[in-house]
């Protein structure tokens, strides 16, 4: 069990990457949002949001025992949430994907409050749960900045 576990933290291996796994793990999550974006089903986005986070805590809380430390580099599947709430409910095309990318990556490094007390909660609900948040205030970006510049972002 432990090894499928490490497989899903790590987005099949993706946060391996040697340069940047945080960022191949949020590429991956735009991949995963695709699905969600071709079916444009707003019950899929909502039950594929809180499976990834369940999986992902689960996934997580292994993994950090594999690899002997809180949160370890390789565990991206939190970066595939985080993709997948950055973008949630929102309809853009590339654009506004690639935006959302780039927003979701900031908030993901500078972890503004509360996102930096997440990460203190135990095990993979920690690794999950700080990105949710960062994710959040991507989302909300995201939708300023589709508000303020709407023809470049859509």
């Amino acid at each position: 069990m432990t090894r499928f576990a490490v497989f899903l933290a790590t987005v099949a291996y993706c946060g391996y990457f040697p340069i940047a796994p945080g960022t191949i793990g949020s590429a991956a999550g735009l991949i995963v949002y695709l699905l969600v974006w071709w079916t444009q089903s707003s019950a899929l986005e909502v039950a594929l949001i809180v499976a990834v986070f369940i999986a992902g805590a689960w996934a997580g809380t292994v993994a950090e025992r594999y690899f002997g430390g809180i949160d370890p580099g390789p565990v991206v599947i939190d970066e595939v949430l985080g993709m997948l709430i950055t973008l949630a409910f929102i309809r853009v095309g590339w654009p506004g994907a690639l935006a959302g990318f780039v927003l979701f990556r900031i908030f993901d490094v500078i972890k503004p409050f509360p996102a930096n007390r997440l990460e203190r909660l135990h095990g993979g609900v920690g690794v999950m749960a700080d990105d949710a948040m960062a994710a959040v205030y991507a989302n909300l970006s995201l939708r300023l900045l589709i508000w303020l510049l709407p023809s470049w972002i859509h």
